[in-house]
């Protein structure tokens, strides 16, 4: 079975979605930030005429923030019957990974970790973590987000 998946950087680390899940990729426009939301939320932006939240990665996962690079992008996932943007420091390649490169995540790492993780692929000297989409946000944050996206 093959896998194909965009990989882009957080930081130094790399990690990866299915190509699936990607609606597309976009340059990092105009996001309002919007009061008293979640600290990973960036804000939301307009897309094609359509209001979306855009979520920060690096807050989300607890990693150190910086500033924003020129090479930041915005992936626009698809969840369900709703696309958010997940703001990212650079979007590398599209990939095909083989389940032969393909690790399960390791049992230890703790069960609200392992769910968001689909593998994570040996790459020659890298790794690539690989994240489930459909899992960054749980049920109750997607709720937060559809009632910003209602203000705008």
């Amino acid at each position: 079975m093959e896998l194909k998946v965009v990989s882009f950087l957080l930081s130094e680390e790399k990690f990866a979605l299915d190509i699936m899940n990607v609606d597309s990729i976009v340059e990092l426009g105009k996001i309002v930030k919007i009061p008293e939301s979640s600290d990973y939320v960036e804000g939301i932006m307009n897309l094609r005429g359509n209001v979306i939240p855009v979520i920060n990665l690096k807050k989300k996962f607890k990693m150190k923030d910086t500033e924003r690079k020129p090479s930041s992008k915005i992936i626009v996932i698809n969840l369900e019957d709703r696309r958010v943007g997940l703001l990212v420091d650079q979007v590398h390649e599209v990939l095909t990974i083989t389940d032969k490169q393909i690790e399960q995540p390791p049992t230890d790492v703790s069960k609200s970790s392992a769910n968001i993780l689909l593998g994570i692929a040996k790459l020659d000297q890298d790794l690539l973590i690989i994240l489930n989409a459909k899992e960054i946000l749980t049920a109750q944050e997607q709720i937060q987000l559809e009632g910003l996206t209602k203000l705008a």
